[in-house]
């Protein structure tokens, strides 16, 4: 994993290439993103690789860019008015950001979970958790009962909410409704699970089962997570990458950047010099 994780920042990718090292355990590689919103520019030159069936979290002081990072990532970025993006993702050999890649079916492979619990207010917790296999045109019920099941299982909310299946979603507690926005995210079977402080707006029991599931889904799904509190990215992540002003300033392993940072403004962070 070394090869393709280095301890500070990871070299520049070929510009019109697929990553060239190891592409087997990579699920995703960015190649020198940059962002905007208007003039302002947010994020600068960002290099980072995304190993598959792996935690990796994305930290950083308030304003640093995180959040856009991970909209760039599936494409949520350009949506805003006035944003733009430059650069290139890899999955699967392709460029997200190619010439005619449908942002759509971008984001049915790449899943997001978004800070605040954001279910379809109108909506049951089944049509919740069906809503992007209705999107993407499934009708079959069999298969939209399938997935939904499926989805709750793997958010560790199906024995709670099996019952009551047609209550509204907003029914429910806040760390459900987290866990009920994961499930909706996992029913379209993504390959990456992209997560932006989903516990902040939590309590601590509801952060643990968020927690214990996500080391359950890196079994089948690469997960990506921004968050600010460091805890938990040691608790849950194999790997960390740490933000500031818009910069990569260090990646590498998660146990390796908390113990040994090699950049000093990383250990700064993490001791708490700022933040």
């Amino acid at each position: 994993m070394s090869s393709i994780v280095p301890s500070v920042k990871p070299p520049r990718l070929a510009v019109r290439e697929a990553p060239p090292a190891d592409a087997s355990s990579v699920a995703m590689a960015v190649d020198r993103l940059n962002a905007w919103f208007a003039e302002n520019h947010v994020l600068r030159d960002i290099s980072i690789t995304f190993p598959k069936q792996q935690v990796t979290a994305l930290i950083g002081p308030s304003g640093c860019g995180k959040s856009t990072l991970i909209r760039c990532l599936n494409r949520m970025h350009e949506v805003v008015a006035g944003a733009r993006v430059k650069g290139e993702i890899w999955v699967d050999g392709m460029n997200i950001y190619g010439e005619g890649v449908d942002p759509v079916q971008v984001r049915r492979k790449i899943g997001m979970v978004f800070q605040k619990p954001n279910p379809f207010p109108t909506m049951s917790i089944y049509d919740n958790v069906a809503a992007g296999l209705k999107l993407n045109g499934v009708r079959n019920v069999s298969v939209l009962d399938e997935a939904v099941e499926r989805g709750l299982r793997q958010a560790a909310l199906w024995e709670e909410v099996k019952d009551k299946l047609k209550e509204p979603g907003t029914g429910l507690s806040g760390g459900q409704q987290q866990r009920l926005c994961i499930a909706r995210a996992l029913a379209v079977k993504p390959e990456i699970l992209l997560l932006d402080e989903p516990c902040s707006a939590l309590d601590p029991i509801a952060t643990a089962k968020i927690e214990e599931l996500l080391h359950e889904l890196k079994t089948q799904y690469t997960v990506g997570i921004v968050t600010h509190n460091m805890q938990q990215a040691a608790r849950v992540s194999s790997f960390t990458g740490f933000l500031l002003l818009g910069e990569l300033i260090e990646f590498g392993t998660t146990d390796r950047l908390f113990t040994n940072p090699s950049d000093p403004r990383t250990e700064a962070y993490i001791t708490g010099r700022f933040g």
